[in-house]
């Protein structure tokens, strides 16, 4: 792959003004100079392994014990026999290679260093020698060398007082002296500490620019990049001046007569620190830009690369799981539920795989439903390999906001209470895939559940409330699924309540008076249930009582169902959870039907269905709904049933001849309430909002706002 650093060499006559501040007029004409030595021969190396060996050799090798590098630390004896493992691996061949130039550059070094030497000639030489090679590796090659002669004098220093053949040859090296002198000479070590951190800067700056892909930057950003990189070479050159300022410190320190840095030597090596550290400062910056232009083409082509997968034709769903789940290559990116194990993503391999998508907020009470579906797919099954699909939770969270301590653990609490696979970090998903769900799949924060056929085709965008109305029933869950149920299906008050409460059933079955009813009000609610005693009891009739609570159940709604307990108002059903689901189905029906484009006012059951909403969203004391066994009911606000029950003696006739359930009916229908006010809220994650919603009681156009929400209860 062709690097970014060479095609300044190729185009650096593009745009000779722009020029980064550092540059000076002698720079330019030095530029020149070095280029003029610059005669590299194609040969390919990655100099980053040679990097990591220097960059250890400077930290172990640091005055009075202090490391030089970013991280502060010394490595322990293990931390470094494992870097010198991983290096061999890698550095073998190179070093063949590369040995003998590196002591011919470090002899160099220190024979001028060692002499009254011309550092502009010397550099110049070092150069020369490297002509060959690309810009980074001649910095790496000559930091190398330097690093020899560095570190086999701290070398002497630290064995010392631990081995005789390195006491003997720091006594000839004066390197005792150092030692005794080290707190007088701290400045002078701090200095050099300083150049080598510099150094160091540079060396792994061009090291990251030799690895940029040069494909990925655009040809209206090329130029720039090809002529900032002209000041590469002049980075180079100084850091090797750079070097031979610090070499020339130690062999300093060496003599009893240069013990300190003269006020005038002191300037030019923080000069020269200054000169490096502006330059580092500049390409650093220039590498910055140069990341987030390939991070937003990395971005584009990957996100290109989803839309191709989904859109072609393929044997299995291997390759569109591995994109969506796995595009970092980690071996073990999900986590079984089942055994908390780790696993790839090949057991979902040409499997039903249902993807719970959402955030962090998705509710626990949501994740216990689902619970109680996903087992129930398991217990119908005869065994493992036959369940019928897999479930993997997907976490999408905001990727420009770092996972906190907090964040991450709330992650982990989510994840130890499912069964089913989960991602083993929410990273895992990158910002393509999340743009991809967000924007291919709408979704925004509420839960969908994509499903994926074994070939990876999506069969359903969003399958969660075919789940919520009829758990497994609605398996494979396609589109083409949804539509037949609701062809099979009536509004009745089983349907309503499903499996949530056998007790109801079991009352359904036996043909019995039962009446639901909501709200939060709790006087409305001992008045409502004291009436309807009353009325049971003038009608010789058995009545039942179901408070199902309200849409998103808060702790008014557990206080409620507590009173109505104790008081024995009522049956409740048996618990928030059950409240929870008994609405997320009511709202799912009305999604279900808008989802296939089914939501039509003139059919019964999605008129049912925005009663019940409306009724639940606006304001007042509660509302109830009337059923004799499953298919005969009549609904009302609470304040008109209330009134409807008060009068009883108005209708009581009625009862003998149409029925309880008709004669209250025809009541509501004789007697409408003057003023009402119906407030509707429907989901907002509908892809599509009705135009036009006509009002349950008087059936005028309502009128459309938008309501944002928010409730920490």
């Amino acid at each position: 792959m062709e690097s970014i650093l060479e095609p300044a060499t190729k185009m650096q006559q593009s745009d000779r003004g722009l020029r980064l501040s550092f540059s000076t007029s002698n720079d330019g004409l030095m530029l020149k100079k070095i280029q003029a030595v610059h005669v590299p021969d194609g040969r390919a190396i990655d100099v980053r392994p040679l990097l990591h060996i220097v960059e250890d050799i400077l930290s172990f090798a640091a005055p009075g014990g202090d490391a030089i590098v970013e991280t502060g630390k010394q490595a322990t004896g293990t931390e470094a026999f494992q870097h010198q493992t991983n290096y061999q691996t890698n550095i073998t061949d190179m070093l063949e290679t590369l040995s003998f130039l590196i002591d011919r550059i470090s002899i160099e070094m220190a024979r001028k260093c060692s002499e009254t030497m011309e550092e502009h000639a010397t550099a110049m030489s070092i150069l020369s020698m490297v002509s060959n090679y690309p810009w980074d590796a001649k910095l790496v090659i000559a930091l190398s060398a330097f690093a020899v002669n560095y570190g086999e004098f701290w070398l002497l220093a630290q064995c010392y007082n631990s081995n005789q053949l390195a006491k003997n040859l720091a006594i000839l090296k004066q390197v005792p002296g150092i030692l005794q002198r080290s707190t007088m000479l701290k400045s002078q070590f701090d200095t050099i500490k300083d150049l080598i951190t510099a150094m160091l800067d540079i060396a792994k700056c061009l090291v990251e620019f030799k690895e940029i892909p040069y494909n990925y930057v655009t040809e209206d950003f090329a130029a720039a990049v090809s002529a900032a990189m002209d000041h590469i070479p002049v980075a180079i050159y100084w850091t090797i001046r750079n070097m031979l300022a610090t070499a020339s410190q130690i062999t300093g320190l060496s003599g009893s007569e240069n013990e300190f840095l003269s006020s005038l030597e002191s300037w030019e090596l923080s000069s020269l620190v200054h000169k490096l550290s502006s330059m580092h400062s500049h390409l650093v910056g220039l590498l910055a830009i140069c990341h987030k232009q390939i991070d937003e083409r990395k971005f584009i082509e990957a996100y290109q690369n989803l839309q191709y997968l989904f859109n072609a034709a393929q044997i299995d769903n291997s390759k569109v799981l591995k994109a969506l789940i796995n595009p970092k290559d980690d071996p073990l990116p999900l986590v079984d539920g089942a055994n908390k194990k780790r696993v790839s993503v090949d057991v979902l391999r040409k499997r039903n795989v249902l993807l719970l998508i959402s955030d962090q907020d998705i509710l626990q009470d949501e994740v216990v439903i689902l619970q109680q579906i996903y087992e129930e797919s398991r217990r119908q099954s005869n065994s493992l390999d036959q369940n019928p699909y897999e479930l993997v939770w997907l976490p999408v969270l905001d990727s420009s906001v770092s996972l906190s301590k907090i964040k991450q653990r709330k992650f982990e609490n989510l994840a130890a209470t499912m069964t089913w696979f989960t991602l083993h970090h929410p990273s895992l998903l990158n910002r393509p895939v999340s743009r991809f769900i967000k924007e291919e799949w709408r979704f925004e924060q509420k839960p969908i559940v994509v499903v994926l056929d074994p070939q990876g085709r999506v069969t359903c965008s969003n399958a969660i409330h075919m789940m919520w109305i009829w758990g497994n029933l609605a398996f494979p869950f396609t589109i083409a699924k949804e539509d037949a149920l609701w062809k099979a299906e009536t509004l009745t008050l089983d349907f309503l309540v499903d499996g949530i409460d056998p007790v109801i059933l079991k009352w359904i079955s036996e043909e019995r008076f039962i009446f639901l009813y909501g709200g939060e009000d709790i006087e409305w609610i001992r008045n409502f249930t004291h009436t309807v005693k009353t009325v049971a009891r003038a009608c010789g009739i058995a009545m039942e009582m179901v408070y199902v609570g309200k849409k998103n159940p808060k702790e008014n709604i557990r206080r409620n169902m507590a009173i109505i307990n104790e008081e024995k108002l009522s049956h409740c059903l048996p618990d928030i959870t059950a409240i929870l689901y008994f609405w997320i189905r009511i709202e799912s029906m009305w999604n279900s039907k808008h989802q296939l484009g089914k939501a039509d006012e003139n059919d019964p059951i999605t008129q049912e269905i925005m009663t019940l909403l409306s009724y639940d969203g606006s304001e007042g004391y509660g509302w109830a709904l009337l059923s004799k066994g499953s298919t005969e009911f009549t609904r009302a606000k609470g304040t008109t049933f209330l009134t409807c029950l008060s009068d009883y003696d108005l209708w009581a006739e009625d009862v003998q001849t149409k029925g309880l359930v008709l004669a209250i009916h025809d009541y509501f229908l004789l007697n409408p309430t003057p003023h009402h006010c119906n407030r509707l809220v429907l989901p907002g994650t509908a892809d599509r909002l009705p135009e036009m919603v006509t009002c349950s009681e008087c059936r005028r156009t309502m009128e459309r706002y938008i309501l944002y929400h928010c409730c920490d209860e």
